[in-house]
């Protein structure tokens, strides 16, 4: 299995034109990522639609423009990268968490929609990964909230999490590499959640 890359604004649908074009995919993975953290009243508008296009509009328009081709060989395989923030809420993030719901109404539609065809597609929903998008969104929440950045990681990060650790990037590719293989091929509509307990409280 060989994987390519290119250059693609998520948010702009002549780039998503332009790539459905030049490529031929079995497997997308929607995982292009953005954050704002701001009350929704000092929310800039033109922030909150780049967030939605991208978090939601973009996977959207990229599935739509991939499914024909996926489907005229009978098989594919999409994995959305969602968030813990598909099926909670935090304060000053009303763009990405309803974003992130939306992706999850998303993949049910796609699932009933292509069945029969031998395409799945599945939303991973993990807690924070240490990258660089959150470790921006440690300085914004510091910020915001008037406390230091350890704060931020120990009471507001971590704080719900029983298990007190940010997932592994090890974790989410081990995730995706199951939701594309065989074993996971009557899985699809499905959520499946990384967030070292979280939600079972």
């Amino acid at each position: 299995m060989a994987a390519e890359s290119y250059k693609l604004d998520v948010s702009q649908q002549s780039d998503i034109d332009e790539l459905v074009d030049q490529v031929e995919v079995d497997i997308l993975i929607n995982n292009a990522g953005l954050q704002y953290v701001a009350k929704l009243e000092a929310f800039p508008a033109d922030k909150w639609r780049l967030l939605t296009d991208v978090l939601l509009v973009g996977p959207a328009m990229l599935t739509r423009g991939l499914l024909p081709q996926m489907k005229a060989r009978g098989f594919g395989r999409i994995v959305n990268i969602g968030s813990i923030h598909a099926l909670v809420a935090s304060p000053y993030k009303s763009a990405y968490v309803a974003a992130k719901h939306g992706l999850l109404g998303f993949a049910k539609v796609v699932a009933l929609e292509t069945a029969e065809f031998n395409i799945t597609i599945n939303t991973i929903c993990p807690s924070y990964v240490k990258t660089p998008l959150v470790e921006n969104q440690i300085r914004q929440q510091a910020q915001e909230h008037g406390i230091s950045e350890a704060d931020v990681i120990n009471n507001i990060m971590l704080e719900p999490m029983p298990k007190k650790a940010f997932i592994e990037v090890s974790e989410l590719s081990a995730s995706v590499n199951f939701l594309i293989s065989d074993a996971a091929r009557n899985m699809t509509g499905q959520t499946l959640v990384l967030d070292g307990g979280w939600t079972i409280r």
